[in-house]
């Protein structure tokens, strides 16, 4: 089930809202949170079944950890063996799920071996609510945050708008939401800004994000062997469709949580708008970013360090996270890739070199698109064959007039695509949905603006896609 679909919008939401308030009203809080954790954990078995258990074990194992933890903070032998557990279980479970294949495929070409591999499934979600307990593990061990039931945590790992993909939630800042007292009453306000956000995400997702996606993996499909402006078209559409399908479902997420009065952390602040790296990745995935430059960055790197630290503990961090996105080797090069691009950006900053903004942000989105193609291929030799299209310029040179009858076949024979990709450019540059509706009650004309865009959502759900985050 997933957020832009007929069955989540007229039948899953409506009754969870329902009851959840009604038992709020009626039963008191704690039914109403337990109904909650409930619904959450059946929308996740709706995606597959056979992984509830797996996501109800490490609620209750690392919670078990966590109190015990609590109980044994001055005991550093104890508290350190815990953590480490902790980590042991949460990593040992993504590693398995997600790398156990990459690691056997790697074994066995550089020593010969012929170890078979694992019919793996990827457990949906999995690498989010796996960073977000970690969080509060390392959180606990530290003294940091605070105690809560078993009930709360459960609420904190499952709740449903960000339980697939995020974003991710720090403990204490969703015990501070749902222990108000304004968690257990309809707020209209809250509920009108939550219709405008999903509005927008639905209309992002569906309108947008949909077509440049199967645009684009038409051309990946065929192995990325295309001509210049087959291979420049695909690449813009990925670029755009995943913007818009990561930002839809964002906003789809926010505006989830203001129905039950939570206020989920922006995740997405119009990052092709940054003017370089460092600055592109303060706007992309904040919630994972932040996590990455916490937990591994500032594990490294100290303020003061010199330069080569800077670099060292930027590249590893984007490393890691190009293994996070993926168990393949084109994650690492493309982590690599953004790895230099960042801290050509620090080492900028901290020399106080500053391009002109037009500049400045043309590189930035060209790189963007150039790394792109590693994020989305399925291999490194995909990813070749997708760069040898885009700068091969010798039919360009051996027939110019050839090479642009080319470029106009693949104009009139793909319009509203390349519209598509020339409106997603513009509203990249628009007041993004949080600075939209940042009135403290929302206007009339907006509530027309979201209408307008549901209602023709509606006319294309039926044939909505996944979200391609659910992938990671």
């Amino acid at each position: 089930m997933i957020f832009s679909s007929y069955t989540f919008i007229f039948i899953f939401l409506p009754i969870v809202f329902t009851v959840y308030f009604l038992a709020q009203r009626f039963a008191g809080d704690k039914p109403a949170k337990i109904w909650l954790v409930a619904a959450s954990l059946y929308f996740y078995a709706h995606g597959n079944i056979l992984f509830l258990p797996l996501l109800a074990g490490t609620l209750v194992f690392n919670y078990a950890v966590i109190k015990l933890l609590r109980k044994n903070r001055e005991n550093r032998v104890v508290a350190v063996l815990l953590t480490a557990l902790a980590v042991l279980e949460n990593l040992g479970l993504l590693f398995y799920f997600k790398y156990m294949n990459f690691f056997i495929t790697n074994v066995n070409y550089v020593f010969g071996t012929n170890y078979i591999l694992y019919n793996i499934v990827l457990p949906i979600g999995i690498s989010f609510y796996t960073f977000q307990i970690l969080a509060h593990v390392i959180d606990t061990y530290r003294g940091e945050g605070s105690d809560s039931t078993f009930l709360e945590f459960s609420v904190f790992v499952t709740f449903f708008p960000q339980l697939i993909v995020g974003p991710i939630v720090r403990h204490d800042y969703m015990m501070e939401q749902i222990r108000s007292e304004k968690i257990r009453r309809i707020d209209t306000a809250n509920i009108m800004r939550g219709i405008m956000y999903f509005s927008v995400g639905c209309a992002k997702k569906i309108l947008i994000a949909d077509p440049l996606i199967t645009h684009a993996q038409t051309f990946y499909n065929v192995m990325g062997n295309g001509n210049f402006f087959e291979a420049w078209g695909a690449v813009f559409a990925y670029t755009f469709a995943y913007y818009f399908d990561f930002s839809g479902y964002i906003d789809m997420a926010l505006g989830l949580g203001m129905f039950f009065n939570i206020r989920l952390p922006e995740n997405f602040n119009s990052p092709y708008k940054a003017r370089n790296f460092a600055d592109f990745w303060r706007r992309w995935n904040i919630t994972v970013s932040n996590f990455f430059y916490d937990y591994i960055f500032r594990r490294i790197f100290r303020f003061g360090d010199g330069v080569p630290k800077l670099v060292l503990a930027t590249m590893i961090t984007f490393i890691v996270s190009g293994l996070w996105h993926g168990a393949s080797w084109h994650f690492v090069f493309w982590g690599v890739a953004n790895g230099m691009l960042v801290s050509l950006a620090n080492i900028m900053t901290l020399k106080r070199r500053k391009l002109p903004f037009p500049l400045a942000w043309a590189l930035t989105f060209f790189f963007v698109l150039v790394t792109r193609v590693l994020f989305d291929a399925n291999g490194m030799t995909q990813a070749f064959n997708v760069y040898r299209s885009m700068f091969d310029i010798r039919p360009a040179l051996s027939g110019f007039r050839v090479f642009l009858n080319s470029g106009l076949m693949y104009i009139s024979q793909n319009l509203y695509e390349i519209f598509l990709i020339i409106a997603g450019a513009c509203i990249c540059f628009a007041p993004n949905t949080r600075e939209m509706f940042s009135e403290s009650r929302p206007r009339w004309y907006h509530a027309v603006f979201a209408g307008a865009l549901f209602t023709m959502s509606l006319f294309f759900m039926g044939r909505v896609s996944n979200f391609l985050y659910f992938q990671f």
